[in-house]
């Protein structure tokens, strides 16, 4: 036997020696010595708790990165790393009470298991499944806890009534029907103007200018003939409607049956209330029968015209109301009513002219003055099935809504939108009345690749198989 051989054995038989004089000794080790533990308390092998972040000391849902106070001063409250849902590596334990483990579910709902715990490639843990307790693929769980930190919030899908603003520039006109054009219709001459400045406002029967006519002279003479005979009533009648045809307004003729004389200056009266728009004559003037002296128009109601795109003009009914902001006056809004609608397009901006009435008793509007129209397309209809904007996740091929299940549980669901309007969308089809649906949620649509890992076992089409070959 080499002497390597007889040297090894020695050791190990001392080795043997020592530790079983330790068993022997019941804690002490041979020669008499105290047993010195080897052993560690778990609080000396466990390395220092680290603190994920401070939680409000009420458990409401405010968290912070850094020690911080509520506002009475109370320090929030550290959450420890073991504080956290169960790591991978703790996971095996089966929890009291709640039967046998399965399997482990990927968290994000992907149709992936795992026999014993593991994370996924963003460092979520995979979620034990137990008995009784199998779930849809489909069904994406979150941890309550990180559900709050994370921001999560839900809304009711509601009955709402859609607003639905259709917006266009616009610029102010005159009411056309209120127009009223100032002539005569026989030659005159303009002998006093008391109307003698455009942008006068006018009220009906006041005196406008003083004319001279020798045709209504004339006629004037007829009638006084016609008057004086005994067989008069027929002439009289003849004569009073050649007045009227010579357009001379009700009053003054009324002057002129009561006068002894014929009137050679007739003072001309306001035929309507409104503001002088333009004024073609002078004092002195010779006026040809049926040349325009003034025009006016009643600037208590005025149009404003908006241009509505092409996609738009479809939403627009008549009798929408309409708020108009004028770049005249910021910050003040004036009410309106659309009671029109040309029927044809502006061939080189594709745009329509919509008509609105709008009440200007103060005048303050202004005829080419610029507005910004919002027309209230959803005025008047029924209340839709709406859920807001931000709840639509669209995955390019359809549109899916996260629905909540409670206790941290979101069902993706394919949905079917309708008409949207002010922050809300229809809902025509996928979503009941009543299921809250998260409208932030962050954590699930990080990016459009977490988007498309958490929806894919939900939104992959199915694949055909292949034909068969003869």
């Amino acid at each position: 036997m080499s002497r390597n051989v007889i040297v090894g054995v020695a050791l190990a038989a001392a080795l043997l020696g020592i530790l079983g004089g330790y068993r022997l000794g019941a804690g002490t080790w041979p020669f008499g010595q105290a047993k010195t533990s080897t052993s560690l308390t778990p609080q000396e092998t466990t390395a220092p708790r680290k603190v994920l972040y401070w939680k409000d000391p009420d458990g409401n849902a405010d968290f912070s990165p850094a020690p911080k106070k509520t506002a009475d001063g109370r320090d929030y409250v550290p959450v420890y790393d073991e504080e956290e849902p169960a790591l991978a590596g703790a996971a095996a334990s089966k929890p009291k009470g709640k039967g046998k483990i399965l399997y482990y579910r990927n968290p994000m709902g992907l149709a992936d298991t795992s026999p014993v715990p593991k994370k996924d490639w963003m460092g979520m843990d995979y979620i034990p499944v137990y008995e009784g307790e199998e779930q849809d693929a489909s069904t994406v769980k979150v941890s309550l806890d990180r559900v709050q930190r994370a921001g999560v919030r839900t809304e009711a899908a509601a009955l709402r009534v859609l607003a639905r603003p259709v917006r266009a520039p616009a610029i102010a006109k005159p009411d056309e029907r209120t127009l009223r054009t100032v002539s005569l219709r026989a030659d005159g001459f303009i002998d006093k103007l008391i109307v003698n400045a455009t942008g006068e406002h006018v009220k009906a029967g006041d005196p406008m200018f003083v004319v001279y006519s020798p045709q209504v002279v004339s006629v004037q003479i007829d009638y006084r003939s016609a008057k004086g005979s005994s067989d008069d009533s027929r002439a009289q009648i003849g004569a009073l409607q050649r007045l009227r045809n010579l357009g001379l307004p009700e009053s003054v003729i009324e002057e002129i049956k009561s006068s002894p004389q014929p009137k050679t200056l007739i003072t001309w009266p306001a035929p309507v209330t409104g503001v002088v728009m333009t004024k073609n004559v002078v004092e002195g003037q010779m006026a040809k029968a049926g040349e325009e002296l003034f025009r006016l128009a009643d600037l208590s109601s005025i149009w404003v015209i908006a241009d509505v795109a092409e996609q738009d003009i479809g939403l627009v009914k008549l009798g929408a109301p309409a708020k108009l902001r004028f770049r005249a006056y910021p910050g003040e809004t004036f009410e309106g009513k659309v009671s029109f609608i040309l029927h044809e397009l502006d061939a080189a901006t594709r745009t329509a002219k919509v008509r609105i009435e709008v009440r200007n008793p103060d005048h303050r509007i202004k005829h080419e003055m610029f507005a910004d129209v919002e027309i209230d397309a959803g005025a008047g209809e029924a209340p839709r099935l709406t859920v807001p904007v931000s709840a639509v996740i669209d995955s390019g091929s359809r549109q899916v809504v996260l629905v909540d299940k409670g206790e941290g549980r979101f069902e993706p669901r394919a949905v079917k939108l309708g008409l949207r309007g002010e922050g809300f969308v229809e809902i025509l089809d996928g979503v009941k009345q009543g299921e809250n649906v998260v409208v932030s949620a962050n954590f699930l649509i990080d990016a459009e690749a977490n988007l498309k890992a958490a929806l894919a076992g939900f939104t992959a089409e199915p694949k055909q198989a292949p034909e068969a070959k003869p």
